[in-house]
């Protein structure tokens, strides 16, 4: 168990792999590290936005 209310389970082994499954109520998001990492990366990357392309964008919402 992570917390009250997530379960991870074994779903099998093969080799040196293991396979795991994690219970979970809908509302909690469960991904990948390198998955979340790079959705952080991207979320950074949005943030810092020319200024330039600002003024432009703002210029066709007013036409």
């Amino acid at each position: 168990m992570i917390g009250d209310d997530v379960e991870v389970v074994v779903l099998g082994v093969e080799g040196d792999f293991v396979k795991l499954g994690f219970n979970a109520p809908k509302e909690v998001q469960i991904m990948r590290q390198e998955l979340h990492q790079v959705i952080a990366e991207q979320n950074a990357g949005a943030i810092h936005v020319d200024k330039i392309q600002l003024d432009q964008l703002l210029k066709n919402f007013k036409n």
